[in-house]
């Protein structure tokens, strides 16, 4: 297949798995020979920039564009990405989380890289109005990539979206990489311990995380690594539940690998996610996994034998007996569980554009 032009639009790389992934599948299309630009929109990087990889930051949203945000600033930021288009003379464009803006814009090989599920983002059912409504404003008509067959079937299903067209492209993996990263020195706790890697924010539901551990009835610590505004909720609770003693806080860490890979298990209790990525990570490092069947992605994850470990999302009596199965006897993780996600399947997807 012969090479592509590849242009990544996102507004910064400031934490969060999508924008570990967008480096990810960049710089992987860009050693498989394609020509790759990510493009800024403001210089916020909290990632390691994989050497090699053209980055140019516009710095088109700041505090200016922010104060007068309206339609005429988001069609003048989308006029300085065209021009940047322009230059680089991509065959597809990816748009990633700065969609306001990229809507503005017509490329033919425009995309809209779709990582969570709209559907399940609100329970306030005006506010989920609103954001189908936008969905659909910035979507319908448009060309667009779910990271799942989840957020995809949601998309069309619940959110009604009516795309040009549609399709789902999981993230690609390379597994050495972690391999070499999960060997990285890092003050990683001692013995035994499951494992919980997320935002401290509602949606990951660190609540029934906690419950259903303490339910659970299990001895092996449980290490929580992350930020975020739900920290000093999470710590009363710690203390409301009396697990002072078993839970650790372990901060946000930029590389969590050698704590997946020492890990007994990692636990995922989202209300929602797109495909999480620490699911697959932990998979390729052989670490186990028990998660709630939220939309979307752990079901298309937690496959085969691993399908045992999957539960109902509001079930926690379920998930802690998951927990407490898990740790008596970790299952054991096998290549066929995480092939569909390594970067020689999923790759030639994108170069397909």
């Amino acid at each position: 297949m012969p090479a592509k032009r590849f242009v990544f639009v996102i507004k910064d790389l400031y934490g969060g798995g999508a924008e570990r992934s967008l480096l990810y599948t960049a710089d992987a299309l860009r050693q498989r020979g394609n020509p790759v630009r990510v493009i800024l929109l403001r210089d916020f990087v909290e990632h390691e920039i994989p050497e090699g990889l053209d980055i140019q930051n516009l710095a088109i949203h700041n505090r200016l564009t922010r104060a007068f945000n309206n339609v005429l600033i988001e069609k003048w930021q989308a006029k300085r990405i065209a021009k940047e288009l322009e230059t680089f003379a991509p065959d597809v464009v990816l748009s990633c989380s700065a969609d306001k803006i990229t809507r503005h814009i017509r490329h033919s090989g425009l995309y809209f890289w779709i990582k969570s599920d709209i559907s399940a983002k609100f329970t306030d059912l005006e506010k989920r109005a609103k954001a189908f409504a936008k969905a659909k404003r910035f979507y319908d008509g448009r060309r667009v990539i779910a990271v799942s067959q989840g957020v995809k079937d949601n998309l069309l299903e619940v959110v009604g979206l009516e795309p040009a067209s549609i399709q789902a492209i999981y993230n690609p993996y390379e597994r050495a990489p972690f391999l070499e990263l999960a060997k990285k020195p890092l003050a990683v706790p001692g013995g035994d311990y499951l494992l919980h890697v997320g935002s401290f924010e509602p949606r990951k539901r660190h609540d029934r995380l906690l419950r259903a551990y303490r339910e659970s009835g299990v001895t092996t610590p449980l290490v929580l690594l992350g930020k975020g505004e739900s920290a000093p909720r999470i710590r009363a609770m710690i203390k409301e539940l009396e697990l002072q003693d078993l839970v650790i806080l372990g901060g946000y860490q930029t590389n969590p690998y050698p704590f997946i890979a020492s890990a007994k298990a990692l636990i995922l209790t989202s209300d929602a996610e797109g495909l999480p990525r620490v699911l697959i990570e932990s998979l390729m490092l052989e670490t186990p996994v028990v998660s709630v069947d939220c939309p979307s992605g752990p079901r298309e994850i937690l496959t085969g034998s691993l399908a045992d470990f999957l539960v109902p999302l509001e079930d926690e009596a379920a998930l802690a007996n998951a927990i407490k199965r898990m740790d008596a006897h970790p299952v054991r993780v096998k290549e066929v569980h995480y092939r569909p996600f390594l970067k020689e399947t999923v790759l030639p997807q994108f170069e397909a554009l």
